[in-house]
């Protein structure tokens, strides 16, 4: 590859000059999708609902020389949401990453743990493309993502709140893609497989659980957080400008094997 092949390669990656607003930043997968987006030269505007721990993540992407802001708000609350999101100003990609559990058998779940996860998952996700999009549409240009789940596609006892969600959310990015594409603004969804994450850490002490992971994923493994990254990359640069209303999954193959 020449040189001018190769710099021509890099920018279709190259988020420099973009802002990012990436929900639930402060640990796990939004904090390493964050990341992944400060290192292709975005600058990244980190929410959670506890300021502290958003500076922590901010201070060591601003050591690493990533430009990084910081938008303490909980996404259940559409005043908090709106008022950050007009402060951040204009936002070029948006990933919807915060989430929440509620396992419990159906019988013992409740409503209010019913709607703490279908809003923090879906509602939120609509509320903030709702608040993007006139900008987005106003440049012709922008990126929406939104963090699905093995569960979006496939049921597990004791999650209906998060499985309907998570659902929800990959027919949400396709409905936005179809009604945005016009504007040249992509949306899609990522669909993490099983991650070594704050959400999982009860799993993963489980060796019984840990055994059907072995087994049911072809990679045998948890993934890292950073595993995610590039396809967030990916899904946020030009080089996706043609893929919209799509689910990528980052599974190890999980959704491709009938083990």
């Amino acid at each position: 590859m020449t040189p001018a092949a190769a710099a021509a390669h890099a920018a279709q990656f190259d988020l420099a000059g973009r802002v990012a607003l990436i929900t639930g930043a402060s640990r796990g997968l939004g904090a390493a999708i964050a990341r992944g987006l400060a290192r292709a030269g975005a600058e990244v505007v980190l929410n959670g609902r506890m300021a502290g721990t958003l500076e922590g993540e901010a201070a060591r992407l601003r050591k690493e020389g990533h430009k990084v802001r910081t938008a303490p708000f909980d996404v259940t609350d559409l005043s908090a949401m709106t008022a950050a999101v007009q402060a951040v100003g204009p936002i070029d990609i948006v990933v919807h990453s915060a989430g929440n559990q509620h396992r419990l058998p159906l019988e013992e779940q409740t409503e209010e743990g019913w709607r703490s996860v279908i809003d923090t998952h879906l509602t939120a996700a609509w509320r903030l493309a709702r608040l993007v999009v006139p900008g987005m549409k106003a440049r012709r240009r922008g990126k929406i993502i939104l963090i699905g789940s093995l569960a979006s596609d496939f049921g597990r006892a004791t999650i209906a709140p998060y499985a309907s969600a998570k659902g929800g959310l990959k027919m949400l990015a396709k409905q936005l893609a179809v009604e945005l594409a016009p504007f040249n603004i992509q949306s899609n969804a990522i669909g993490p497989g099983w991650f070594n994450t704050e959400i999982n850490a009860a799993l993963v002490k489980d060796p019984a659980w840990m055994e059907t992971i072995r087994r049911r994923c072809p990679a045998g493994r948890y993934a890292e957080p950073d595993e995610i990254a590039g396809t967030a990359v990916f899904l946020s640069s030009a080089a996706s400008d043609f893929v919209t209303g799509q689910m990528l999954y980052v599974d190890g193959g999980v959704t491709a094997s009938m083990t």
